[in-house]
């Protein structure tokens, strides 16, 4: 019998496991069972072909009469801030996809001009600092390896990035400038925030790197539970530089959001069908004719997610370089994150 054929015959058995209490089924364990961990039965539940048939829900056209009381509960579950939206008349959107990609009045959300890097989303702060030992905090205590995340550094072979000095580990072969050190900074979008996102600073966007993979909940408490999980995850990394050097930005997906968009690139596709695990495919923006890639300026629209997900921005910068964020903290699209 295959290896998944027992693992499906042990379901059974490994649920029993956990909701009654262990007395109850110690002879088995006497005998060599073991259950199923939980990690390994939440990585086992077809996350994506939910994402896909979520998203087929989303699209589904609401009768007029029934879109105030499906959105209000909406709005009331997860505590979303209507007034903000650039449409409040419920009516308006036509799906769940339209309400859940609404976009905000002007006003809504100023952009800080003082600071160097703002905030690219609404969302929550789960943590920030500098990169340590090739490794990044996905929260509190809980790591993942850079290399894992952002992939081979294969990427910068054709960038208009040189380095100026020799480096050894793969997080010193990010660093392009000699004094500088390596920051991070996640930011979770919880379902109610707004879905967009945008451009934290002045930058060029030189190169994309998609990572079909799975699509677990990104939630904060799920977060804590399994280690490495923003590199099992769906996700689009765009590399390029700043000002002080290496800059990059990732959209990480996760349950119901496979979707993530990114305005200039028609030829992204996100949550596949059919995919190779571990695979990832690259687009350089970088060409004979274009050296620049792709030019964005802070606070300019650069993709959205279909319900919310997380942000995680990996940047160079001096030493004297300084968060004015608080772990935990809420934060908005425009609202200052850091600066020298």
């Amino acid at each position: 019998m295959s290896r998944s054929a027992l693992k499906l015959r042990s379901w059974p058995l490994t649920i029993l496991y956990y909701l009654l209490p262990f007395a109850a089924l110690r002879p088995l364990v006497r005998v060599g069972w073991r259950p199923t961990s939980r990690v390994a039965i939440y990585k086992s539940v077809p996350t994506r072909l939910l994402s896909r048939a979520w998203g087929r829900l989303n699209q589904v056209e609401l009768p007029t009469w029934l879109r105030k009381p499906v959105y209000s509960l909406y709005i009331w579950t997860f505590g979303v801030n209507m007034k903000e939206a650039a449409v409040e008349d419920l009516h308006h959107y036509r799906n769940l996809s339209e309400f859940f990609r609404r976009k905000l009045k002007p006003q809504a959300r100023p952009v800080c001009d003082s600071h160097s890097v703002i905030s690219p989303s609404d969302g929550k702060i789960l943590h920030f600092g500098r990169v340590k030992n090739c490794e990044v905090e996905q929260v509190k205590g809980v790591t993942y390896s850079l290399e894992s995340f952002l992939g081979p550094q294969t990427w910068t072979e054709n960038l208009p990035i040189s380095k100026i000095f020799p480096a050894a580990s793969f997080q010193d072969q990010l660093v392009t400038k000699e004094g500088n050190e390596l920051y991070h900074c996640v930011i979770y979008l919880a379902p109610g925030d707004y879905h967009c996102f945008h451009s934290p600073t002045d930058w060029n966007v030189y190169h994309r790197r998609h990572f079909p993979g799975s699509l677990m909940s990104v939630n904060p408490g799920v977060a804590r539970w399994i280690k490495e999980l923003f590199c099992y995850n769906e996700r689009v990394v765009l590399t390029g530089g700043w000002k002080h050097g290496f800059f990059s930005l990732t959209a990480v997906g996760a349950t119901n959001v496979g979707s993530i968009r990114i305005y200039f690139d028609r030829d992204l596709q996100t949550n596949s069908p059919r995919y190779s695990k571990g695979s990832h495919n690259d687009m350089s923006y970088v060409t004979n004719n274009n050296q620049d890639g792709i030019v964005m300026r802070k606070g300019e629209q650069l993709g959205e997610f279909n319900l919310g997900s997380t942000i995680v921005l990996i940047f160079e910068a001096p030493k004297d370089f300084t968060f004015n964020l608080k772990a935990g903290q809420k934060i908005h699209f425009g609202e200052a994150m850091g600066s020298l």
